[in-house]
């Protein structure tokens, strides 16, 4: 996996974290759009967020995933980025 950076960066509110990993606390698996994920990749539960979405804290990842044009990019590159490609089943 790929190591955490120190360096925090400004959501760019890209949507790979809400659809890239899976997220347990809300049933979500891994490489599928968070439900919650609303119009311009906002959490439409975002004040109601479980704790692993509020602890979750953008880094390099997101400015090397953010630039791409589609969602479907960017969560291709998030897991690319882990090791995770191969974790799909399509």
């Amino acid at each position: 996996m790929a190591p955490r950076s120190v360096l925090v960066r400004n959501c760019t509110a890209c949507g790979a974290c809400c659809a890239a990993p899976d997220i347990a606390a809300l049933g979500k698996p891994l490489g599928v759009p968070c439900v919650h994920l609303g119009a311009g990749c906002l959490c439409v539960i975002y004040d109601a967020r479980p704790a692993v979405c509020r602890n979750y804290a953008p880094d390099w990842v997101c400015g090397e995933v953010a630039p791409l044009p589609t969602l479907d990019a960017r969560v291709r590159r998030f897991l690319e980025i882990y090791g995770l490609q191969d974790e799909l089943t399509e």
